[in-house]
């Protein structure tokens, strides 16, 4: 749906700060017209689209008739209606990257009544255009935001619509049988059916495959777009600073002999084969009669519960088999994903090391001489199991499809139900209508303005 008469609207594109260029943007039906107004080179009304002119930008000429300052030399590039991202006029000034000339240039296009864009403003404009749907303009953010291969390849599946298509595809199929539904309630008084029960159990069915196949792919997509949320746990002097700087290859830490020096979280990522583990260093695991200390070991069990990953640190010189046992029972109740790491193997005793050597599950490492952090690395990346994530794969990354599959997924299910129940169309067809709903939700074909709002709230602005 084509947005008439929109206003012209700018923004700095690239991003803030100083560089070799900058990029303006503006949009809009009378964007190239009001930029052929101040640049002083070619006739930018006349011009093809797709095509750059070098000129300059100046400001408007005084009331005795000298010539305004030049701002910039600069480079336009024009996109002309429907050939755009915005599919609206969109002109795309590049100029030297000083905060200054950025914000001149700004302030002259805002003189001529040009408002600042909104963040997100453009995409939305792209999607109210038709450019693309909902669940592919959020795809352009999550784009942007890629830090690695897999997210990059995710979010670029899903902007090019493997997602949505998929999405689109279900949403067709249901809404033969909704019409169908709805036809035999026109016809109620005449006892007819239009609708083969059996063939919509059978398209429902195959539905909620898909639904399902969809929804449980939203942990494997949670962690390639967020990272992995990885607690290290373990008592006091176990070596968890120690593993931390270890890991990162740098002294985040603060380590110490004493028991208790970490009191708090410290934070912080590496890139592991296409995988972001956010690694938090946490207050030893004890009982301790210090408050300061007792709060931090509080709110470690509280990450440690939010955690979807945790490496279980123990010492193999300190402790023994017994609290080591009674830690690893703590962590099974728990139910958050666990490895058994045994720190400090270069001093371990005997009657430790030899009976849990037995256990296959367990890794040992010497944290600060860096002894096995390689297959610590390796444990962490097949944890995660990255490789069932292909080329072309559909996966769910973002929380509002998530939630709106499960609402889906619901409503199917009521379906199934009244289906077996034999229940009468009036309530079939509401439950229909609830699948349709949440579905067109996903892709823009149902929204609102506050949904909008919302979404494109959390783009940069100048995308």
């Amino acid at each position: 749906m084509q947005i008439p008469n929109q206003e012209t609207i700018i923004a700095l594109s690239t991003a803030p700060g100083v560089g070799a260029i900058a990029v303006i943007r503006l949009s809009g039906t009378e964007s190239i017209r009001i930029v052929n107004g101040v640049f002083h080179g070619k006739n930018l009304n006349v011009q093809k689209s797709h095509t750059a002119h070098f000129g300059t930008i100046r400001e408007d000429d005084s009331e005795d008739g000298k010539q305004g300052r030049i701002i910039d030399e600069v480079l336009v590039t024009l996109f002309i209606a429907p050939r755009s991202f915005t599919k609206e006029n969109v002109v795309e000034i590049s100029c030297h990257g000083s905060p200054f000339i950025v914000q001149q240039i700004i302030k002259l296009f805002l003189k001529k009544g040009v408002r600042l864009a909104k963040p997100g403003e453009f995409t939305q404009r792209a999607f109210l255009n038709g450019k693309f749907d909902l669940a592919q303009a959020e795809a352009v953010a999550d784009l942007i935001n890629a830090d690695t291969e897999a997210a990059h390849r995710a979010a670029l599946n899903q902007m090019r619509g493997g997602f949505s298509d998929q999405i689109k595809q279900l949403r067709q199929e249901l809404i033969h049988f909704a019409s169908m539904i709805e036809l035999e309630l026109d016809f109620g008084e005449e006892d007819v059916e239009f609708a083969d029960r059996q063939d919509l159990k059978d398209l429902v069915a195959k539905l909620l495959s898909v639904i399902t196949l969809l929804a449980n792919s939203f942990d494997l997509g949670n962690v390639i777009k967020n990272g992995v949320p990885t607690v290290i746990a373990g008592k006091p002097n176990a070596g968890k600073s120690t593993l931390l700087n270890a890991l990162l290859n740098e002294e985040k830490a603060i380590v110490s002999d004493i028991a208790g020096t970490t009191r708090d979280f410290i934070e912080d990522e590496i890139n592991l084969e296409g995988v972001v583990f956010r690694f938090i260093d946490t207050a030893g695991l004890r009982e301790t009669e210090d408050k300061v200390e007792a709060i931090g070991v509080s709110r470690t069990r509280e990450k440690m519960k939010q955690a979807s990953l945790i490496i279980y640190l123990f010492d193999m010189k300190n402790d023994s088999l017994v609290e080591i046992h009674r830690d690893i029972n703590m962590l099974e109740n728990l139910g958050v994903p666990f490895i058994k790491v045994g720190n400090k193997v270069d001093e371990a005793q005997p009657e430790l090391y030899e009976p849990l050597k037995k256990d296959n599950d367990v890794l040992f490492i010497s944290a600060i001489n860096k002894e096995n952090l390689e297959a610590l690395k390796n444990k962490l990346v097949e944890t995660v199991n990255l490789d069932n994530f292909k080329t072309g794969d559909t996966v769910v990354t973002n929380i509002r499809h998530y939630d709106n599959l499960i609402q889906t997924q619901n409503a199917l299910i009521a379906v199934m139900q009244g289906l077996d129940s034999d229940i009468t169309g009036d309530f079939l067809a509401m439950d229909i209508r609830q699948a349709l709903h949440y579905l067109g939700e996903i892709t823009g074909e149902i929204t609102t303005d506050d949904l909008l709002a919302n979404i494109f709230s959390k783009f940069c602005i100048g995308k």
